[in-house]
């Protein structure tokens, strides 16, 4: 029976640029940067990587077809290197592929690198998707935008669970509102300032009833993480982070085939936290995990995914927002570092920037945002729309 791989890897040096509108930088750039920061933070000599794998979602932004843009760029000469992609799991999926190797027992150091330069490419996430998104399809998604289909499960969110839209509104303006009081403390965001309750129900709208501040951005960005066998970590740095678990689960497309999916959830996100928790032995989320980054594309999103992750029950999500549950100083703190609310989605670097999050705050080193005493970590991304997705799962720990 597979073992999983918790336990038997670590990362042992993180980096992450400041996200934005980098127009001075290109993406070569922005993987110097986050590189540089990783390999200092490691311990280790840059000639004793042994395989890369670099995650970028757009072809046009540098990364072409093949891992050369990383290892050219970096003067790797010769070793293997893997270029991945899975729509918002991108940065976790090239995570995933330098951990497995080294679980495998093909190497012993790896890095695994993430960027986009997505404000170079005009990309939006509104019409038309289908060309920016790398596809000629049109019959695919013709009229299909982010902001309408996350529209659309709020609304049914609102009306299963006896919501009145300016309830349902408020809630999801507070997990907003935190996210950007977090990312006020962070150097490394793109947007940081506050913004009131009041200030985001009041925002322009986009799709009811997801308003400006409702959605996030985009950016450009780089992330990176060094990871090497679990037995050695402790010779390079004396608080590595272990991996507990990674997790990655896609819909088979059986949302839109039959009527028992209601809209008001992710199922791939609920069976893939699932698994993530089994490998990682964690029997009660609720109690067990210290901190959260998820992928807030739209404050609903981030709603769903509180009870998808089983650390609220259904329903009742919005009763540990008013609470404070996910506050800075509450018992989950969810986005500490301010989330995609405040650093934007540069979707090959995002899974990355979040583990990176998790990396800092579990060494003692998040700064102003410090939380006190986490014991694991998780990150969650999501990738799509509610009824067709990709999502991907870490926990760490020390």
């Amino acid at each position: 029976m597979a073992e999983g791989i918790k336990d038997k890897i670590a990362i042992i040096g993180m980096g992450c640029t400041r996200f934005g509108e980098r127009w001075d930088m290109g993406g070569e750039d922005l993987i110097v940067e986050a590189f540089d920061e990783a390999l200092k933070d490691s311990g280790i000599e840059k000639k004793d990587l042994q395989a890369t794998w670099l995650g970028s979602c757009m072809d046009d932004n540098n990364a072409g077809k093949s891992a050369l843009p990383l290892n050219q760029t970096l003067k790797l000469p010769f070793i293997p290197g893997t270029r991945v992609e899975n729509f918002c799991a991108t940065g976790t999926e090239a995570l995933r592929g330098a951990a497995y190797a080294v679980a495998s027992g093909a190497y012993d150091i790896c890095l695994a690198l993430g960027v986009e330069k997505l404000k170079d490419t005009g990309y939006g996430g509104l019409p038309d998707m289908a060309s920016q998104m790398g596809t000629k399809n049109r019959f695919l998604m013709p009229n299909v935008t982010a902001p309408g289909c996350f529209g659309m499960m709020a609304t049914a969110y609102f009306e299963k669970y006896g919501l009145d839209p300016k309830e349902g509104k408020e809630i999801l303006a507070m997990i907003s509102a935190k996210s950007h009081k977090n990312g006020v403390k962070n150097p490394k965001a793109h947007l940081r300032r506050e913004a009131t309750v009041e200030q985001i129900m009041k925002a322009p709208m986009i799709a009811w009833p997801l308003g400006l501040y409702d959605c996030c951005g985009v950016s450009d960005g780089a992330a990176a993480a060094i990871v090497c066998r679990a037995d050695m970590a402790k010779n390079f740095r004396p608080d590595p982070v272990y991996i507990k678990s990674l997790q990655i689960g896609i819909s088979s497309g059986e949302e839109l085939m039959y009527n028992e999916w209601d809209g008001t959830y992710v199922k791939t996100g609920s069976i893939t936290a699932a698994k993530a928790y089994e490998e990682a032995g964690i029997k009660n989320p609720r109690e067990e995990i210290g901190m959260m980054e998820v992928h807030d594309c739209f404050s609903i999103t981030e709603l769903v995914t509180y009870e998808d992750l089983q650390i609220s029950e259904r329903g009742k999500a919005g009763n540990d927002v008013r609470d404070g549950f996910y506050e800075l100083d509450g018992k989950i703190p969810c986005q500490p570092d301010g989330g995609l609310k405040c650093f934007g989605h540069p979707i090959g670097a995002s899974g990355l920037r979040m583990i990176y999050e998790m990396y800092k705050q579990l060494q003692g080193n998040a700064g102003d945002r410090q939380i006190k005493n986490p014991k694991y970590g998780l990150t969650h991304n999501m990738g799509g729309f509610p009824i067709m997705n990709v999502v991907s799962i870490s926990i760490v720990g020390l």
